[in-house]
């Protein structure tokens, strides 16, 4: 077994867990995400507002595809995936 599959061997574990974690709380992370957002484009003082709405909303579409792979009963965020 290679270096790679002995990491991927290690990691599904916490990947399963994540899965678990991003259906369950999936619109609280999203509510953090969003707390976030809003505090760095305030310091930032909007000098890199579409580089910050890019990456929440690609952050976002990881925490639904995390929770539909995992879940798969309709549970998700309740955002619909685009």
């Amino acid at each position: 077994m290679g270096l790679l599959d002995t990491i991927k061997a290690k990691l599904a574990p916490a990947k399963d867990k994540i899965g678990d974690l991003a259906q369950q709380h999936g619109d609280k992370i999203e509510q953090g995400l969003e707390k976030a957002a809003k505090v760095v484009d305030e310091k930032t003082k909007g000098k890199y507002s579409s580089q910050i709405h890019t990456g929440t909303g690609k952050a976002k579409d990881a925490i639904d595809r995390l929770a539909e792979k995992e879940g798969g009963k309709g549970g998700g965020t309740g955002t619909p995936a685009p």
